[in-house]
């Protein structure tokens, strides 16, 4: 149900409205920042939104809007559409935070996205049909079918039932994809339809060469003639059944494909054959129709086969879910399915097993491979209150831990979701080919039939006439012009899977390559977001580890990082705790405490000489710090200036070199950062950025994203903060910190699980490496039906030769598409 035009709504209410601003309450914000935020951002994007405003803990949104560009009854659809989209369950990717959860109401209305495997697909066509059938319902608002992947996401107001329905009444076979258990049987289910390709394969080509023998020889014994049909019957009913099976139920549909092609030109060389058998007829085609299946059927195994090993990325990450875990029932220990696993219950994870799912440490100490999911190669100690992935494997330690995560709302499966919508997004140039391929089949029969009828309207016997008939449909391939675009982004992002770089979209691998400026958030993106203390000054009235002790025992009640960055100092060098009697926070200075009788001030400069401290003894002292890029942090004892720490986030090892092979790339890379302009130079000169915009808000950070783009620059945003989101949604294509805030991954293009920006260059340029076999394999499978239909209408090619060529060519696409494997 869509909003009216009178300013009614599903997912909320208007509740005032003026000619450029309208308020609305949406229950589903309430007391949910984050939700609100992703809300604002992609309101933002939208042309003749002037301004948003949430309230989230009063549910509240108010709009300002430009009518002559957005009028209102344009802008309520869209604002309910958007809330109906935070209303499907979402989670997130790397961080164990509070979800999304769904719009309250009638289930049946609001909107759902469905993931399902699809069995008995043989071509492209197949998925074209499928996809172009599925719209077609109005219930369903979107949907994308992917051969190569062989799964397809459907997004509609109905059942995951009715959507299988539809697709089974098609002649397929749709079943869920919701968890890796399921996925893993999809998995099995692909084994076993190579082992029934290689079979049918096999068989064909066996019994289909003496049938050739013997047409090649051309005797006019009889007894030849009936023993061709008795070896090319089994071919082509058995063999051959599925394509007459398929193209069955997609004439009851008023459909064809590439089937519908293999089907009429073996049913027609077959019949015609038949019949001049019984007629006593010298003209067989038994050679032809058991060629056909057995060139066809051979292409398709080898197709399907280079198609598995394309799968191998998604087939990795699967195949990390252990399928058992042991579960502690106090001190029972009780091995179950990894599938009967329940948020809260206590694992036992032993030296050298696979974590089955996300959880805490609750006990024990060990070291993590996290490899696959970061694809850093060093193993990360983990101790209690760690989090830990599910599926990377454990140390020598044993560890226990409380589940907080299962099924499809873990790390993982979140993560094989977002490689499967990459793999089956759809490029701008792939939409061009699907309007080809959509019309392809009908039109090559038709000029089929016109071949048909000119041969015998120039006086050829009937014999070469239909010869050259069934040449053109066999030669045709709709398949190879299909496969080119999927079977390289599928690639494509298994590679990037592979690094540590996981993609939402096709697109935004597409665009990677054609970026011209990057930029970069500084704190957490540039540097590692991991403040420590560089410098600790204490003047010689007060001894080192005292002073250190009072400091450590104060800051441990606050949340400010700095505060602990210096209790995490405090900790290296072993300071023994003492008591706090009172401690105060001061929002924007620093803190006030009462520790072990002493009267502690830390925090910064102004702060402290307001308080009446003098700190001329260390001024000179922290001058240099500052330009150096490190915060300053003053403390005072009983009202005397004690002590000075410098703290400084430092850059990440890697990244000037990032930087440095970006610029190599033909970018100009830029800083933009809420930190000061002296602090944001110093890291800047440090990895080798010129370009700097200090003090930026979230809403200049957005600006300077689109004025760059007004420029004409393609823009790349790397953030990792709530603060980042605005321009992570406005930039060409975004990249998210993997250990950064919800929203910022969320609203990215790409994630970068590791935190490594190095990575940023290896997407470009397997960006353009993508770019490259697509192009080469669409300039193949245009290039080769552009010719070989106008030849095989003109008589140059039997039918044989045609459906040998047809199936090499998809498995060339295949192939070549492979080639990014070495990438």
């Amino acid at each position: 149900m869509k909003a009216s035009d009178t300013g009614s709504l599903t997912h909320g209410k208007v509740v005032h409205a003026l000619n450029r601003r309208v308020r609305i309450i949406a229950p589903i914000l309430r007391k949910d920042p984050e939700r609100a935020c992703v809300l604002e951002i992609l309101l933002q994007k939208r042309e003749g939104i002037e301004k948003v405003r949430t309230v989230p803990d009063i549910a509240s949104i108010v709009i300002h809007f430009d009518p002559d560009k957005l009028p209102k009854a344009k802008l309520l659809p869209l604002l309910d559409a958007l809330l109906a989209n935070l209303g499907k369950k979402t989670t997130t990717v790397f961080n164990n935070a509070t979800q999304l959860m769904p719009a309250e109401g009638d289930e049946h209305l609001a909107e759902q996205e469905f993931n399902l495997s699809v069995d008995g697909m043989s071509c492209v066509s197949c998925a074209l049909l499928i996809e172009m059938l599925l719209n077609r319902d109005p219930r369903i608002s979107s949907a994308n079918v992917n051969y190569a992947t062989e799964t397809a996401t459907v997004t509609g107001r109905t059942t995951k039932e009715n959507v299988c329905m539809l697709i089974g009444n098609m002649g397929y076979k749709a079943q869920n994809l919701d968890s890796l258990a399921q996925r893993q049987i999809m998995i099995a289910r692909e084994k076993q339809r190579l082992i029934d390709a290689r079979r049918r394969a096999i068989l064909a080509g066996v019994l289909s060469l003496p049938v050739m023998i013997i047409g090649m020889a051309a005797p006019t014994s009889r007894f030849w003639h009936w023993t061709q049909h008795l070896l090319a019957t089994p071919i082509v009913l058995w063999a051959g059944w599925p394509f007459f099976d398929k193209a069955v139920k997609l004439a009851r549909q008023r459909a064809t494909n590439m089937d519908s092609l293999i089907a009429i030109g073996v049913g027609a060389s077959y019949g015609y054959s038949v019949a001049s058998l019984l007629a006593g007829k010298r003209g067989q085609y038994f050679d032809s129709a058991t060629g056909i299946i057995a060139f066809v059927l051979i292409g398709r195994y080898l197709e399907e086969k280079a198609k598995g090993k394309a799968h191998e990325a998604i087939r990795s990450l699967v195949d990390l879910q252990p399928q058992n875990a042991t579960v502690m029932h106090g001190n029972k220990k009780v091995l179950i399915s990894v599938d009967q696993v329940h948020v809260n219950d206590i694992l036992l994870i032993r030296p050298g097993e696979k974590i089955p799912t996300d959880g805490i440490v609750i006990d024990g100490l060990s070291t993590v491979d996290e490899s696959m999911i970061t694809g850093e190669s060093l193993p990360v100690v983990k101790e209690h209150g760690h989090h830990l992935v599910g599926g990377c494997i454990n140390g020598n330690g044993v560890l226990k831990m409380r589940v907080t995560a299962v099924g499809t709302d873990t790390v993982l499966a979140n993560i094989i979701h977002m490689v499967d919508q990459a793999q089956s997004s759809k490029l701008p140039i792939q939409k061009t080919v699907d309007r080809i391929s959509a019309v392809f089949v009908p039109s090559v029969i038709a000029v089929s039939s016109l071949t048909f009828l000119a041969w015998l309207s120039v006086g050829v016997g009937f014999r070469i006439a239909f010869s050259n008939a069934v040449a053109v449909l066999l030669i045709a391939c709709p398949c190879s012009l299909g496969l080119a675009t999927p079977m390289a982004i599928m690639v494509g992002t298994g590679q990037a899977a592979r690094r540590g770089v996981y993609i939402r979209n096709g697109e935004s691998l597409e665009m990677a390559s054609k970026l011209t400026t990057i930029v970069f958030d500084k704190t957490g993106t540039i540097t590692e977001g991991k403040p420590r203390v560089t410098d600790f000054i204490a003047l010689a009235k007060k001894s080192e580890e005292r002073i250190l002790t009072l400091v450590a025992a104060a800051e441990s009640g606050s949340e400010h990082f700095l505060a602990k960055t210096i209790v995490a100092y405090a900790q290296e060098h072993h300071v023994s705790p003492v008591k706090v009697e009172a401690f105060t926070n001061i929002p924007g200075h620093g803190i006030h405490a009462r520790v072990d009788g002493c009267d502690v001030l830390i925090g910064n400069r102004s702060w402290l000489e307001e308080s009446g401290v003098d700190l001329k003894t260390l001024a000179k002292r922290a001058l240099p710090l500052a330009e150096q890029g490190k915060t300053p942090v003053y403390v005072s004892v009983d009202g005397k200036v004690a002590a000075l720490f410098g703290i400084a986030d430092q850059p990440r090892a890697n990244a000037g070199e990032a930087i440095e092979r970006l610029r190599k790339l033909g970018l100009k890379p830029m800083m933009l950062t809420g930190d000061t302009e002296q602090t944001a130079r110093y890291i800047a000169e440090q990895v080798g950025i010129d370009t700097v915009i200090a003090s930026a808000k979230p809403d200049r950070k957005l600006e300077i994203v689109r004025e760059l783009q007004a420029q004409g620059n393609k823009v790349g945003m790397i953030g990792d903060g709530i603060n980042d989101a605005p321009a992570l949604a406005s930039a060409d294509v975004s990249f998210a910190i993997g250990t950064g805030t919800d929203v910022a991954i969320e609203t990215a293009d790409l994630t970068l699980v590791s935190g490594d920006i190095s990575k940023v260059a290896d997407v470009m340029e397997l960006s353009g490496e993508t770019l490259r076999v697509i192009k080469q394999n669409l300039f193949w499978a245009l290039g080769y039906n552009t010719i070989a239909i106008p030849v095989a209408a003109l008589g140059k090619l039997n039918p044989m030769i045609a459906s040998g060529a047809m199936a090499l060519s998809s498995i060339s696409v295949v192939l070549n598409s492979l080639r990014l494997q070495r990438k």
